[in-house]
């Protein structure tokens, strides 16, 4: 292979955010005895399943290894970056701040994102006009609609994949193949800025995972969830944006998993009789897979290595309307259709996990018929 491949600025770019984020994801777990009584994760709530005190701040070394792409990286990727980097500020200071202090609320957390979101717009002069539904795009063209609908899709992916985030690897795996599909439309559209951005962003999740997977030494936190979340979300917007032959269904399905865990669980918990649908359960799918399949699947094993192994089960499902996605990029019909086929295929596992039935018997389409319990 030709050696000038690997001094490519981009390869260097991408080596650069998996390099540190691992150097420094490994200092932090190595050092855990200096800032271990601010970093370290509580083992109380209900949506824990990990084993021992671990410190949640890997959203500092995420940010270690972006700020190293940003320094490697060529001008316009750099012109990108940069108002991607500022923006997403807010939203990592309030997620660490929860991960430090335990106490700052889901709803500031949640307009934290939404700051980030509009600074994103303020720093760009970008917003999301192009769904592919014409009624829609036209109320898209007032600008301050316009905003606040980036705002809050920005924001909402944010928070979806600090939910997703419960199991040792799942939300980096399932995160960095978004981040890939979403660079292979980037390519396929001829943007190769953000297509180095989307793979980069993926090498630093690939080595984050490292360290995270599957033996969970060191979490996300709220402040790296919050701030892949936000980036995730703002590429969601940039990339039809950038290129016009890419409508938003194509991102909001490479971001279905998540997307689709939070409107699920929204109605499972509004549902739910004296339950706030903001209030944490135990319920989600990836719990589920962890209880009905990775604890059956690898008895012998210890706890912590069936945390780890549930996550392959959640990044198989995230990889299918990513795949898709990238498959049908421009053909908005087809995208929908994966939107719905993506949607079916959640609530049929989501129905055999928790009632052991198929969502197409009777007893689950009619669930007074049904007693089983999601326990």
């Amino acid at each position: 292979m030709n050696i000038a491949g690997f001094l490519d600025p981009q390869v260097i770019a991408a080596a650069a955010a998996g390099l540190v984020t691992f150097i420094v994801a490994l200092g932090l777990v190595l050092t855990q005895g200096l800032h271990g009584h601010l970093s370290t994760d509580t083992l109380i709530g209900v949506q824990k399943f990990h084993t021992k005190p671990t410190p949640r701040i890997g959203g500092v070394a995420l940010t270690s290894g972006l700020v190293a792409a940003y320094i490697f990286s060529e001008q316009p990727v750099c012109e990108i970056m940069l108002p991607m980097l500022i923006a997403a500020i807010p939203a990592f200071v309030a997620g660490t701040l929860e991960d430090v202090t335990k106490r700052v609320g889901v709803l500031p957390r949640l307009l934290a994102t939404m700051l980030s979101g509009v600074a994103a717009w303020y720093l760009t002069g970008v917003a999301m006009r192009n769904t592919g539904v014409a009624a829609i795009d036209w109320v898209l063209t007032f600008s301050p609609i316009a905003v606040l609908f980036t705002a809050f899709a920005v924001g909402g992916v944010a928070n979806a994949v600090n939910i997703i985030d419960g199991f040792n690897g799942l939300a980096a795996g399932a995160v960095a193949i978004m981040f890939t599909a979403m660079g292979l439309i980037a390519l396929k559209v001829g943007d190769h800025a953000l297509a180095q951005i989307c793979f980069t962003l993926a090498a630093g999740m690939v080595g984050f995972g490292a360290i995270n997977w599957p033996m969970g030494h060191i979490f996300l936190g709220d402040g790296g969830a919050y701030l892949i979340g936000f980036l995730l979300g703002w590429i969601a917007v940039l990339l039809p944006m950038r290129n016009p032959s890419v409508t938003a269904w194509a991102t909001l399905l490479v971001c279905a998993y998540p997307v689709l865990e939070v409107a699920f669980s929204y109605r499972r918990k509004s549902k739910r009789e004296g339950h706030n649908p903001g209030q944490p359960d135990k319920v989600h799918l990836h719990m589920l897979m962890y209880r009905r399949l990775s604890r059956k699947a690898f008895p012998l094993m210890d706890r912590t290595l069936q945390n780890g192994l549930t996550s392959p089960y959640a990044w198989c499902y995230a990889a299918l309307p990513a795949i898709w996605a990238v498959i049908f990029f421009d053909h908005i019909g087809w995208l929908a259709l994966g939107v719905i086929v993506a949607a079916a295929v959640y609530w049929a596992i989501y129905q055999r996990l928790s009632q052991f039935k198929w969502c197409f018997e009777p007893s689950t389409m009619h669930p007074r018929r049904s007693s089983k319990s999601v326990g």
